[in-house]
């Protein structure tokens, strides 16, 4: 039996770690002599710390220490040193830095004692004066004061093609649409933390949530004045985070602060209520005026997207990509505008600027689809796009028509009566409704290391974050059938600074980023293990060329004859006892920069929307993707079903409430932030479209964090609209919307 681990289905090697506790998150790593820091958030939005007052707090027995503007150390603090790797243009926020507040709920100091109660306990004694300032929170009254930044964090617009005005007012079917997205908040399980702990030598070793442990050591190591040789990361377990931990959150900085003062081991945690402190998904206006012939076919597209930022950086996502990428038209004309209000920085969440760009897009496709009478399929499939027009490359492989094709069929799609309002069952408005999505499938510069010891054990590594998604799993898949060796002689290591190089978790590259990096270590290996196959004595593989031999079931092998074979262990004892040690650095080949790579992914929905109530269920969704090749069917599922669930409440539920007269986000917990439970979810079906790419990494394989989410909440709203014959434009679509 064959011993191929890519493409099967496999249970989580991690799995009983995690569901027998045995795994450890940052907050859960003590050591001895352990403290206990608490953040003490401001109560304004904008304004001055007239006083802090500390001496109540400090009377308390078993307090060590409150730290403020006022006594922290006098470290370098120059824009510069607190840019990670994730950071927008601009002037990073720094905690303890001066008396000025910036945002609501800003860290203002840290209170330090023996116990964790007695830390909170003395942050509620801190008294605290302020001279509170003029704030803006309303993005809705600045957005005619939006204002293109100087330097995008993400890709700056493309140049108008064509006449996309002109284009526009002499199409026949014309349709001008405005879509709003919410602020939302990423609210993964486990809350940020940090565990500073301070070894005698005067080096750090850091226990944080982070998505890339490689970014937590630049960014102490910068902020602090320190060599990254003083500081080791270690992160090898992260309770969801969803672009919330690309950037080190300020709870990082905070405990190597007091760590390297006191000169003790401390922890700090954020509470629930704090997660809402630090980014967010931002709030975005989508303005589009789309033309078409009388048939639907596009001849004009304008799409302005206008999205908050803080007033000290410039955040942008890729919100307006979509259209140069999904459709296929000559005269296309994109801009996206920053609108800077007195909140903390917006972050990366799951499928930046793709959930909001293609959401606007989407829904505004499906108004002219219905304006020019041609079925949702049907228009997309007259307006498809054999490459990505805003670079003007073809893709490195597209498999959506295939997407669209077998989501249909599954979903039943032929039997859809088009018109609103037209299928109802008792006192339920059914609606089916579809969108497409896209998102890139990159890969990063990596580095992985492949040991295979004497015993025929391979351990291989790399710096990369398993943040729930299944690396550990897929990684040891990747090695194991290079190697053609059992899983269970395989260990794949991650989440230290000590190991080789590795880019963020996020972006969905991992697997193409990393997993390229572990199989070219793994494939050095296999040239020095068939090297030493031919030295084994009456070796069959003697006069064998290495392209005529495969490895599998712990043996080097013919591929015409299975039975001249030297098994991995025989050949390792020509090694004279020692192991053998590769390390690459993996980057993407050239012929790459030639290619536009992508997922695509088609998102088919049923609704039933309670008529008198306006209470929408979400009974069905088929979710069609074309991903290269998937390296773990069972894993990458999950992936996607998580993305559809997250849809479910970017449609529905998710909003962050602002109120503008506090400039603070009032729902702040999850009693009232909203996002789907049990109850929310009902019948999901995933389709994994077989598609080969030679060009995007040496894998094939795409990457599926992020596809799963785009399509989702489009489609949802246009099956309401399928529903109800009503349009909204404003998510979250709660009843009040639609009585």
């Amino acid at each position: 039996m064959k011993n191929e681990q890519i493409g099967k289905a496999t249970s989580r090697v991690d799995g009983r770690a995690k569901v027998t506790g045995e795994a450890k998150y940052a907050a859960e790593f003590n050591v001895p002599d352990l403290t206990y820091g608490f953040v003490v958030s401001s109560a304004i939005a904008r304004g001055k710390i007239k006083s802090i007052d500390t001496s109540k707090a400090l009377a308390v027995n078993g307090v060590l220490q409150v730290f403020t503007h006022e006594n922290r150390p006098g470290y370098v603090w120059g824009d510069e040193k607190y840019q990670d790797k994730d950071s927008p243009p601009g002037s990073p926020f720094r905690p303890l830095y001066q008396s000025e507040i910036q945002f609501s709920m800003q860290p203002i100091a840290l209170v330090v004692a023996e116990t964790f109660e007695l830390a909170r306990y003395g942050a509620s004694l801190v008294e605290v004066a302020y001279k509170q300032d003029a704030f803006d929170t309303n993005f809705e009254a600045n957005i005619e004061k939006a204002y293109v930044p100087e330097k995008y964090k993400s890709t700056p617009p493309p140049d108008p093609r064509g006449k996309p005005e002109k284009a526009f007012a002499d199409a026949a079917l014309q349709i001008e649409t405005e879509y709003t997205h919410p602020s939302e908040h990423h609210n993964p399980m486990e809350m940020h933390a940090s565990v500073a702990v301070w070894e005698k030598d005067g080096k750090l070793t850091v226990y944080d949530k982070i998505q890339g442990v490689d970014n937590s050591q630049q960014y102490i190591a910068n902020a602090f004045g320190m060599d990254k040789e003083e500081v080791r990361v270690i992160s090898p377990f992260v309770g969801g985070a969803f672009g919330s931990g690309l950037r080190p959150q300020y709870q990082l900085f905070l405990a190597v602060l007091a760590a390297r003062e006191l000169k003790r081991s401390v922890k700090v945690m954020l509470t629930r209520q704090q997660m809402f402190s630090f980014g967010h998904r931002p709030k975005t206006t989508q303005r589009l005026a789309v033309g078409a012939a009388e048939d639907g076919k596009l001849e004009a597209i304008q799409h302005d997207a206008f999205a908050e930022t803080s007033k000290f950086e410039d955040y942008s996502e890729n919100v307006i990509t979509w259209p140069g990428v999904l459709y296929k038209c000559d005269n296309m004309k994109l801009s996206h505008k920053l609108v800077g209000l007195d909140v903390y920085t917006p972050l990366d969440m799951r499928a930046p600027g793709g959930t909001t760009g293609i959401f606007a897009l989407e829904c505004t496709m499906d108004e002219l689809a219905y304006k020019a009478g041609v079925d949702p399929v049907e228009f997309r499939l007259k307006n498809y796009s054999e490459k990505d027009q805003n670079q003007d490359k073809p893709f490195s492989s597209k498999e959506l028509k295939e997407c669209y094709r077998q989501g249909a069929e599954k979903f039943g799609w032929s039997k859809r009566n088009p018109e609103p309002r037209s299928m109802k069952e008792g006192h339920n408005l059914i609606g089916w409704g579809m969108a497409h999505g896209a998102w890139e499938a990159t890969q990063k510069e990596a580095s992985a290391k492949a040991v295979l010891s004497p015993d025929g054990k391979l351990t291989v590594s790399s710096a990369t974050a398993d943040i729930g998604t299944g690396t550990y799993t897929v990684m040891t898949q990747i090695a194991a059938d290079t190697l053609g060796l059992p899983l269970q002689d395989v260990t794949f290591l991650l989440g230290d600074t000590s190991l080789p190089k590795s880019p963020l978790e996020g972006g969905s590259w991992t697997v193409s980023s990393v997993g390229s990096a572990v199989k070219a270590a793994c494939d050095k290996v296999r040239e020095k293990l068939f090297k030493l196959a031919q030295q084994v004595e009456n070796s069959p593989l003697k006069d064998a060329k290495f392209e005529e031999v495969r490895f599998t079931d712990g043996k080097i092998s013919l591929q015409q004859d299975a039975s001249k074979a030297v098994t991995i262990t025989a050949a390792l004892k020509q090694n004279g006892g020692e192991s053998i040690e590769e390390q690459v650095d993996s980057k993407p080949a050239d012929k790459q920069d030639n290619y536009a790579p992508y997922t695509h992914a088609a998102t088919f929905v049923e609704v039933k929307v309670d008529e008198d109530l306006g209470t929408v269920k979400v009974t069905r969704i088929v979710s069609a993707i074309a991903g290269g090749r998937v390296i773990n069917p069972k894993t990458a599922r999950s992936q996607i079903l998580g993305g559809m669930v997250w849809g479910i409440g970017v449609a529905l539920e998710e909003e962050a409430v602002m109120d503008n007269n506090l400039g603070r986000f009032m729902n702040h917990d999850l009693d009232k932030y909203h996002v789907p439970v049990n109850a929310d979810v009902h019948d999901m079906e995933v389709i994994f479209v077989e598609e080969k790419d030679d060009i995007v990494n040496p894998l094939g394989a795409k990457g599926l964090g992020e596809i799963g989410i785009v399509s989702v909440a489009p489609a949802i709203v246009n099956a309401i609209f399928h529903a109800t014959g009503k349009r909204v434009r404003e998510l979250p679509v709660t009843l009040d919307k639609l009585l």
